[in-house]
């Protein structure tokens, strides 16, 4: 009795200032899953037979001991070897060149607010069906957003589908034979079909279909990752439900985030995030985003989805749910040190005249180019113009609470996994634990 009084008062003092809290988290904030998808995506999400050369698998770059992340700044996908930040570059087979963009987490993806997906946007679900890079191309159906956009990693040659020449799925990528006959989904899916076991957990899964095919293996996975990753159960999801009481250092952080320092503007609703664009100034490290024939070693973020100026450098709100584990921090990964992110993050113009080195990323090599962004004036001066709002320096108080209430967000449940990792996939290649 006394604990529910104190956590009314709570509530009370905070409403008396005017702050808006998201409602408790519900069931029917998520799509349904069907047991027996989840039951093949799981097998499949760490089964190395989705990318190219066989060598990793979703959960090489999506791992629960890097919060569903990878532990990297930016990531090494085919070409690397290891997990996390141990991950190095496979002498034999060395990448072109290291992911453009951190490796997001994968909290909540089945809920149904959840309809843009990728730092960018560049995945999204409309009325009546998915808006992609690949257009008027695009097959159909697909069960959801998340389902569509498990299509594209295995597409991309430094992520998962290897280089020109390396395998069947590669060489299909590079001449731009993607659907259809022959194309490099077609040929993932061909491998599926030839595993026994994968067959008969198809067969349970999707009923009726004439046949397994790559809508099939994405469907499944993704399905998986709604079902594994669900995350509406860490002390402050306690505390909007009455449950329990936050401690004195995270309830005095939610007053900030929700109140004065207006965090709440765009990491707003349920899930913390507002799932629009904004440019906040994170420095830029690695090879940026650019076409083949481009040399630039920048990212504009939604800008290349849109093609609008407003939209240079501005870059979806991630949400925050288990957010002290997803580290580094910033769509290039640029602080390893959450702290260091929410100091430089209110202040982001400040930030970039004196930003360093605090990141993790694997040695490349001279030819990197990890630095090539940050080391242009220009660059950065045009970065730094597209700032949304001013700066503000925080008192190291305020970054204390700040990271007391980002802490009450962490889900011990969901850091572990619904189903865990399996010790055997029906390919009979290895697993990484």
């Amino acid at each position: 009795m006394l604990r529910a009084l104190a956590i009314l008062s709570a509530l009370s003092a905070l409403s008396a200032n005017a702050m808006e809290f998201p409602a408790p988290v519900t069931d029917d904030a998520y799509r349904a899953t069907d047991p027996a998808r989840v039951k093949m995506g799981r097998l499949l999400f760490w089964d190395p037979i989705l990318s190219g050369n066989r060598e990793l698998s979703c959960g090489t770059c999506h791992h629960p001991r890097f919060g569903t992340s990878d532990g990297l700044s930016l990531g090494l996908g085919d070409g690397g070897r290891g997990l996390g930040p141990d991950r190095a570059v496979d002498p034999a087979n060395a990448p072109e060149e290291r992911l453009a963009r951190n490796a997001p987490g994968l909290w909540n993806l089945g809920a149904h607010e959840f309809s843009v997906l990728f730092h960018d946007g560049r995945v999204e679900a409309l009325g009546d069906g998915f808006r992609t890079p690949m257009g008027t191309e695009m097959v159909e159906g697909f069960d959801s957003v998340l389902s569509a956009q498990t299509m594209f990693p295995v597409l991309a040659d430094d992520e998962m589908a290897g280089h020109y020449a390396e395998n069947e799925v590669s060489r299909a990528v590079r001449k731009g034979e993607i659907t259809g006959p022959g194309g490099a989904w077609g040929l993932i899916a061909a491998r599926v079909q030839a595993v026994p076991g994968y067959v008969e957990m198809w067969r349970d899964a999707f009923p009726g279909d004439d046949a397994l095919d790559f809508t099939d293996v994405s469907d499944a996975v993704a399905a998986f990752v709604e079902h594994e990753w669900r995350s509406d159960a860490s002390p402050f999801d306690a505390w909007l439900r009455g449950e329990d009481a936050l401690s004195p250092d995270a309830l005095t952080g939610a007053e900030l985030f929700y109140g004065e320092l207006g965090c709440a503007g765009c990491h707003s609703g349920p899930f913390l995030t507002d799932h629009d664009f904004h440019a906040t100034g994170q420095p830029q490290l690695g090879p940026g985003k650019r076409a083949r024939f481009e040399r630039h070693a920048r990212d504009e973020g939604r800008m290349r989805v849109t093609g609008a100026a407003a939209d240079r450098f501005a870059f979806r709100t991630p949400s925050l749910r288990n957010v002290t584990e997803t580290g580094p921090w910033g769509h290039a990964g640029a602080y390893d040190d959450l702290r260091a992110f929410l100091a430089d993050h209110a202040a982001p113009r400040r930030a970039l005249a004196d930003y360093t080195c605090k990141s993790v990323l694997p040695e490349m090599g001279d030819g990197a180019r990890d630095w090539a962004f940050m080391d242009d004036p220009a660059e950065v001066a045009a970065l730094a113009a597209a700032i949304e709002g001013p700066d503000r320096v925080l008192a190291e108080g305020e970054i204390e609470a700040l990271m007391a209430f980002l802490a009450a967000l962490r889900d011990e449940a969901a850091m572990a996994g619904r189903l865990g990792i399996p010790d055997a996939v029906p390919s009979g290649l290895p697993v990484d634990r």
